[in-house]
């Protein structure tokens, strides 16, 4: 017998590709349990099986920059409480992070795909199911997003939650209007742009010189420092929350329709977001 639950969550995280760079997603998350029926008819209450995934993925994955341990492209030590590491990309350059050990995800894996993510999660969860449950499957996939998207990574210091850690991200849609007619060209050329990209604050900048940017900021969960190639940032004047993104996409765009009514609509992950408006 097998019990399914489909979506039950989704998981917004960064990870490291030895092409792209960082590279921020967002999966939807599903299960499959395989066992025998207990007292009450059920392999497991639904309850349960939700309650146990969604509070396990919250806690190990959402939020946190995924490491594939086994690859010969990272290197990290652990102190503390600590993590220090670093990535090195296929064409040479480096980044680098310090941060709380907490903000990382150790994945037992050589890259970061979603059956290597399910692997080490199933691995992980199965001591929390009842004996009866012989098998959990757990997969993951993409929101099915029909038009332009990108992937970017940020850190939001002054959030009270684990939006906090430096690197984290999401897989997002844009959708942009000029004078209420979508603009496929400019959703194109913004998912272009942004593409893996890790959208930074100035006022976080501690260096930015020799190719690289160098970002820290103290926030409740301790200091995050963070190191990138130049050629994979993109700088915002403000802190880089969905609502500041959605904001700096209409106003960048209005200096070249000055006389167009632009918005913009800004998403975070799966289903939400931010719109923001530039008065004609």
């Amino acid at each position: 017998m097998q019990l399914f639950v489909d979506q039950l969550t989704n998981v917004d995280f960064s990870y490291l590709d030895a092409q792209r760079g960082m590279v921020g997603e967002t999966w939807w998350a599903s299960a499959l349990l395989d066992g025998a029926l207990d007292d009450q008819g059920m392999i497991c209450d639904f309850g349960v099986v939700k309650k146990v995934l969604r509070n396990w993925l919250d806690d190990d994955v959402d939020h946190r920059l995924l490491l594939p341990v086994k690859s010969p492209n990272l290197s990290y030590t652990l102190e503390n409480d600590r993590v220090d590491l670093s990535w090195q990309y296929a064409d040479g350059k480096t980044l680098r992070m310090k941060a709380p050990k907490q903000a990382v995800a150790l994945v037992d894996a050589e890259a970061i795909n979603a059956e290597s993510v399910a692997q080490w999660c199933r691995e992980q969860l199965r001591a929390f199911f009842p004996v009866n449950v012989e098998q959990l499957t757990l997969s993951f996939e993409a929101e099915a997003i029909n038009g332009a998207s990108y992937h970017y990574s940020h850190g939001l210091k002054k959030h009270d939650g684990n939006c906090q850690r430096i690197a984290h991200g999401h897989r997002s849609r844009i959708k942009i209007f000029i004078d209420g007619q979508r603009s496929a060209e400019q959703e194109q050329l913004w998912a272009r742009q942004w593409a893996d990209i890790y959208l930074g604050s100035q006022e976080d900048i501690v260096s930015h010189d020799n190719g690289e940017i160098h970002y820290r900021y103290q926030a409740q969960q301790g200091e995050f420092e963070l190191w990138m190639p130049e050629d994979h940032c993109y700088l915002m004047n403000t802190d880089t929350t969905v609502e500041f993104i959605a904001s700096h996409l209409a106003q960048t765009i209005k200096l070249q329709f000055p006389n167009a009514e632009i918005k913009a609509q800004a998403f975070e992950g799966v289903n939400k977001g931010a719109i923001a408006i530039a008065i004609a």
